[in-house]
């Protein structure tokens, strides 16, 4: 994959709907736990994935993704309801097709659909790692899974380990597409 597709809208919805039920699965007594994110317990992951969606919503709205603020008070008092909240807010979005075509980033301007194929992956995984923490085992859907293999290509490259994602894990070629994609980004699937 040369670019990122041009459904990358609908990989984020789907995405967004893994995700949310993955996080029916937390409890406030897991979220101390670890996630298969080395270092990151459950209540980290959860504010990352908060950031992660604030910022998809400032990529879909005024098309400029800002810094991360300091701590979010209402994401910190309830990081699931704020999740649900932003993805439902997102979904919203998504389902208009409205929004800027490009998409500042920092010093860079990228195109929405790389925003989306990049928050698509972002959030199917940390679903899976959300599952992973609450004691589940939610596979990727295959079709869906192959879609993000296709993008992780894309948007991770050397330069992004070890401080993005953890090296890739090796897996064997009759491996389904959901455990390829967990560990080219770092993940053991089994």
């Amino acid at each position: 994959m040369t670019r990122p597709p041009a459904d990358a809208a609908e990989l984020l919805e789907r995405a967004l709907g893994y995700a949310t039920v993955s996080l029916g699965l937390v409890r406030p007594a897991l979220l101390s736990r670890p996630t298969p994110c080395a270092g990151w317990d459950l209540r980290a992951l959860l504010a990352h994935l908060n950031d992660s969606l604030l910022a998809l919503l400032e990529a879909t709205g005024s098309g400029r993704v800002a810094a991360p603020a300091a701590a979010d008070p209402a994401a910190e008092a309830d990081p699931v309801g704020t999740l649900r909240e932003r993805a439902r807010l997102l979904l919203a979005r998504c389902a208009t097709g409205a929004g800027p075509d490009v998409v500042a980033v920092e010093d860079r301007s990228v195109t929405a659909r790389v925003v989306a194929a990049a928050g698509a992956l972002e959030i199917a995984v940390h679903g899976w790692d959300v599952a992973r923490a609450c004691g589940a085992d939610r596979p990727l859907p295959p079709s869906f899974a192959l879609r993000l293999l296709g993008v992780s290509s894309l948007l991770v490259g050397d330069a992004d380990r070890p401080v993005r994602f953890a090296p890739p894990v090796p897996v064997t070629g009759g491996d389904a597409a959901d455990v390829r994609l967990l560990a080219f980004l770092g993940r053991d699937a089994a």
